[in-house]
């Protein structure tokens, strides 16, 4: 899961006075400062936490800056050429460019490049690279020629490998690309010629690489609107000889491809890349994180001032010019795992179950077994055989089924699922299962008075969907406000996003109780808890210690009058269940389902106050349940557990607590929850107390011991 959150404008004043934008946004040896250079005459340092600028220094009117400033971390000083040869070091006590050291070179510069660990690299326009100190030393050295005539160098990056600095640059001739790899260590300058495997010319437009244990990933976005990745080994077998190196497509179709300009590219970490650019023709541009590994949308965020197409990322936060100002978009990546994915995990399942899984192995499903083989080759042999494999015929059962659904009455549908369901299960059934929910969707949305929901139930309890396989099932559900199926969704589907777990909350807090009364619900998180008698009889008998807890008692000195103005209320809210079994049923799925609380807290910010609230006083009357046995836990089968019910007691208050604490009809809420972590602390403290003393006597049982295995005397001799 990718999360792109509110973005902010950096700079104060527009930049981009030159054709292309700001040159470059560079990190300084200061956490959380950047230099950001503009195309014009103009170098400022930034704090992007206090999104103001610390510092700025020009150039002479008349020269212009042609290369982004860096700072050199080994001495904490600045460094920026303007007028492509002249060299100025600057600190931040400087304020005049024009009195700071200055060297004028031999050659023209593409770019300085500086990072942690070791001396800055000037890398000039012929391809030759030079140390900062060795230049400084001699500035007029003669500079040779590494590039051939009318190549011209498109991008490069400097990065360590090893503890060993490689810098690597592309450049560009009649259409042609070429990768070269510097390797300072041995010294040796590699080159490779990039074979774009394309009936025709595309221009590339941007470029990022990532490192790996074997391979220097070297991806592309081209101006067909797809992402290609090469891999450059580290250490080549004959360095030497110019290599020629396929591209592989690894997305299809991220921006538009009749886009000219405007598009970008950065990777993020191993699984995650930022985009930057329109996804379809006369779009407004955005952007947008993809998960190369599983070749999906993550989230997207549209950018309706336009951009340049350049696009910087540092720690967690992206860099671009949003109109005419720089603007800062801060990101989150969970790691690209199944764990992930699901957010916390759901309840294990009960013992000696099979368990089918919720997604399609694409790898065993092609009928070739890649685990033992690295993560690059994998990749790169699905992707030839997406390619090289032909389509396989469908199963007729499955075609049959698809073409039923599109002209037959739901009866006649619910009959054929039957048959189809009781059939032996091939390899592709998951995917079959999705494209029957599928059809059945797309059936829905063009005749409104079809709803098979009957059907629908069935294929949900095949435990082999998942949200991905068929992401319009709960939008429907959730239209036709069918509890059931959003019940049996959230207990089934593993891989719901939060918004859509917000959406169900939502509906089960307002829906009517005449509607629920109706509605067929699975009652068994709630059937031994939920007893009305058993309840009346709590009423007059709790008064005792729950684990340490009495609902009942005073403790609370500032709380006590409040509370001793209405007991008979406090023991009434404690005791008894504020909803009906059914809607308790329901939100019990909520409590189970998988969340990644980063996600999910912004949707809970609209949940209305009164339902905050009443969502607060059930998980109160269930934590209260669990205190009245040893084992902290509910009776039933499959409850919420006590630590899913003070998450989302943490998560209710996180997000609405402002809220809350304005409706007078959740003070006494309130107030009970400060007695109950007031109580619990206490408990706490005197645990702690008996844990202390426990190791103290444990100490002096060991020292008897240790007096009795052995003993030392003294002899005196005289």
């Amino acid at each position: 899961m990718a999360d792109l959150e509110e973005g902010f404008t950096l700079t104060a004043v527009p930049l981009g006075s030159g054709p292309d934008g700001p040159l470059g946004v560079e990190q300084s040896d200061k956490t959380d400062q950047f230099l950001v250079t503009d195309s014009g005459r103009t170098v400022i340092l930034y704090k992007v936490s206090d999104q103001k600028p610390l510092g700025s220094w020009s150039v002479k009117q008349g020269q212009i800056i042609t290369c982004p400033a860096v700072c050199n971390f080994q001495t904490g000083e600045y460094i920026v050429v303007h007028d492509n040869k002249v060299l100025r070091i600057w600190n931040n006590e400087d304020v005049n460019l024009d009195k700071v050291f200055k060297a004028t070179l031999s050659a023209e510069v593409y770019r300085i490049h500086s990072i942690q660990g070791t001396e800055p690299l000037v890398l000039f326009k012929e391809g030759a690279v030079r140390g900062l100190e060795a230049l400084l030393a001699e500035p007029q050295q003669k500079i040779e020629t590494v590039i051939s005539d009318e190549e011209v160098i498109k991008w490069t990056k400097f990065f360590m490998v090893f503890r060993h600095p490689v810098l690597i640059f592309i450049t560009e001739k009649h259409g042609n690309y070429f990768a070269y790899v510097q390797k300072f260590n041995s010294r040796i300058l590699s080159k490779y010629t990039l074979l774009l495997g394309q009936e025709e010319k595309c221009v590339i437009q941007s470029f990022s690489t990532s490192v790996g244990q074997k391979f220097i990933s070297l991806m592309s976005l081209s101006s067909d609107g797809c992402v290609y990745e090469t891999l450059i080994p580290i250490h080549p077998s004959e360095p030497e000889k110019n290599q020629r190196l396929v591209q592989s497509q690894l997305l299809k179709s991220v921006v538009s491809g009749s886009a000219q300009s405007g598009a970008a590219l950065s990777i993020l970490d191993q699984d995650h890349i930022a985009v930057l650019g329109a996804p379809r023709p006369a779009s407004k541009e955005c952007l947008s994180v993809w998960n190369t590994k599983f070749q999906t949308l993550q989230t997207s965020k549209e950018l309706p001032q336009g951009t340049s197409g350049q696009l910087w990322y540092y720690g967690e936060n992206l860099f671009m010019l949003h109109g005419k100002f720089l603007t800062v978009i801060p990101y989150k990546c969970e790691v690209s795992s199944l764990a992930g994915a699901l957010g916390k995990l759901k309840h294990s399942q009960d013992p000696g179950t099979h368990v089918t899984p919720h997604f399609v192995n694409w790898e065993t499903s092609q009928g070739c077994e890649l685990g033992s083989q690295n993560s690059e080759q994998s990749k790169r042999i699905l992707r030839r055989r997406k390619i090289q494999v032909s389509v396989q015929p469908e199963v007729p059962a499955s075609t049959q089924l698809l073409a039923t659904i599109q002209k037959d009455s739901e009866k006649h549908i619910e009959v054929e699922l039957r048959k189809f369901l009781a059939t032996k299960r091939t390899p592709d059934f998951h995917t079959v299962i999705g494209d029957v929910v599928i059809g059945l969707l797309g059936r829905c949305k063009a005749e409104p008075s079809f709803y098979p929901r009957n059907c629908l139930i069935q294929l949900v309890q095949t435990h082999v969907l998942s949200y991905s396989l068929c992401p319009g099932l709960m939008e429907v559900a959730l239209e036709k406000t069918d509890v059931q199926i959003l019940q049996l969704c959230l207990q089934q589907l593993p891989d719901i996003p939060e918004s859509v777990t917000c959406a169900c909350l939502k509906v089960f807090l307002s829906i009517g109780d005449d509607t629920l009364q109706d509605a067929d619900i699975n009652m068994e998180s709630v059937s031994d808890y939920m007893d009305p008698v058993q309840d009346g009889k709590m009423e007059e008998q709790t008064t005792f210690l729950q684990n340490g807890f009495n609902p009942e008692e005073d403790n609370c000195d500032s709380c006590a009058q409040k509370l001793k103005e209405k007991p008979q209320a406090t023991a009434d809210e404690s005791t008894s269940c504020p909803l009906t079994p059914k809607r308790a049923a329901l939100l019990n799925a909520i409590l189970r389902s998988a969340y990644s609380e980063t996600f999910l807290l912004p949707h809970l910010k609209d949940i209305p106050a009164q339902h905050s609230t009443l969502f607060l006083q059930y998980l109160y009357f269930l934590y209260l349940k669990c205190s009245e046995n040893a084992t902290m836990t509910l009776p039933g089968t499959h409850p919420p557990t006590l630590n899913q019910i003070m998450d989302w007691i943490c998560l209710l208050l996180d997000a609405n607590f402002t809220v809350v604490v304005m409706i007078p009809e959740a003070k006494r809420l309130l107030l009970s929850l400060y007695k109950f972590v007031k109580s619990q602390i206490s408990i706490c403290s005197e645990l702690n107390k008996i844990e202390v003393s426990f190791r103290e006597l444990q100490k002096l049982n060991q020292e008897k011991n240790n007096r009795e295995l052995y003993s030392i005397e003294v002899l005196e001799l005289f």
